[in-house]
């Protein structure tokens, strides 16, 4: 493989908070390909301002230090530089969609899922409702809107419809608790996910993929769940802001979540759904799912997580890591994937 420049577009022109998601992934993402030959790596980061830089790292020193531009000025800089291939490590809507739909619009390609895609699985009803037609299992719920009577009755889990991280999840077990919980999830959405709790079980996270024209289902990641302490994930299990101000992944302890032995009876029937949810919904290059696991053994597809930051901490890196895909041969297949 020739060499190729790579272009990390991070940061978010939404938040502090998606920029700063940003940079926990991109940070060590790049320095895990940073003495790869075979790539010359330049970082745009997009403030919450609209404005761009184009630092020589990702430390908060190099950030403040990089020079603001505007996004015209930014493009005309981008074509001069005859990127190969973008690596997206945006996490906010707009980061996930008018942003890779940009580099659509100056015909670079760029790994990962197409703006049409992520719009649709950022709504987790309608992924919801898009997997279910393709036959796989999905909790019975509704989307309600501010003012809305829920008619589930509990156990019942609230969620906002476009948030990730678990922010303003709740479970409600009784009727009561129903304004607290919607009251929260309302926080962060205009819609609301009411769905009934699928009894644990077990949850697990799904990646696939993509190679050479085949599905890959690689092995699954289990999560710390449990019905009497911890029947639904928060935000806590998976983020936390420390006191660098730098975020944190809780989820990377080995103790509230680790990859399943591939000899385990659900593996296969998770990956068979995960696979019908990746064609469904249209997935291109990669994909990643959360289900739940009934007492039964039965999958339930929960929502999808279209991310991949090829950091050695990320969920599919490390999933493909225990099928024996190194990091380095993870980036050149969705390379590969991406520029054929």
């Amino acid at each position: 493989m020739s060499k190729l420049n790579l272009l990390y577009l991070t940061g978010s022109g939404e938040s502090d908070f998606f920029c700063n998601l940003s940079r926990l992934y991109a940070q060590d993402s790049i320095q895990a390909i940073a003495n790869n030959p075979n790539y010359d790596i330049l970082i745009a980061y997009v403030t919450p301002d609209g404005n761009w830089k184009f630092p020589n790292s990702l430390s908060f020193e190099d950030i403040a230090d990089s020079q603001p531009v505007s996004l015209p000025d930014a493009i005309a800089l981008v074509i001069t530089k005859n990127i190969d291939v973008v690596i997206p490590q945006m996490f906010c809507i707009p980061g996930m969609t008018h942003y890779r739909a940009l580099f659509d619009v100056l015909k670079i390609p760029y790994i990962g899922n197409t703006p049409e895609v992520m719009a649709i699985t950022a709504n987790k009803a309608k992924a919801k409702a898009i997997v279910a037609a393709a036959g796989v299992k999905v909790p019975h719920g509704e989307v309600l809107r501010l003012g809305d009577i829920p008619t589930i009755a509990p156990k019942a889990v609230v969620k906002p419809a476009t948030s990730d991280n678990s922010l303003g999840v709740s479970l409600v077990k009784d009727i009561q608790e129903y304004e607290t919980a919607l009251k929260e999830a309302f926080k962060y959405a205009e819609q609301v996910i009411v769905e009934e709790y699928i009894e644990l079980g077990r949850e697990v996270r799904c990646g696939i993929i993509e190679k050479e024209g085949e599905l890959i289902g690689l092995p699954l990641e289990e999560y710390l769940v449990d019905s009497k302490n911890k029947p639904v994930r928060d935000y806590a299990d998976k983020l936390k802001l420390g006191d660098d101000g730098n975020l944190h992944l809780t989820a990377k302890d080995g103790i509230k979540a680790w990859i399943l032995d591939t000899k385990d009876p659900i593996t296969e029937k998770v990956q068979a759904a995960a696979k019908k949810c990746h064609q469904a919904l249209g997935c291109r290059h990669y994909s990643l799912f959360d289900f739940r696991i009934d007492p039964n053994g039965e999958p339930y597809f929960l929502e999808a997580g279209l991310y991949c930051s090829f950091s050695p901490k990320s969920v599919i890196p490390c999933m493909a890591k225990n099928a024996g895909i190194s990091l380095d041969e993870l980036l050149e297949i969705a390379i590969k994937e991406t520029l054929k």
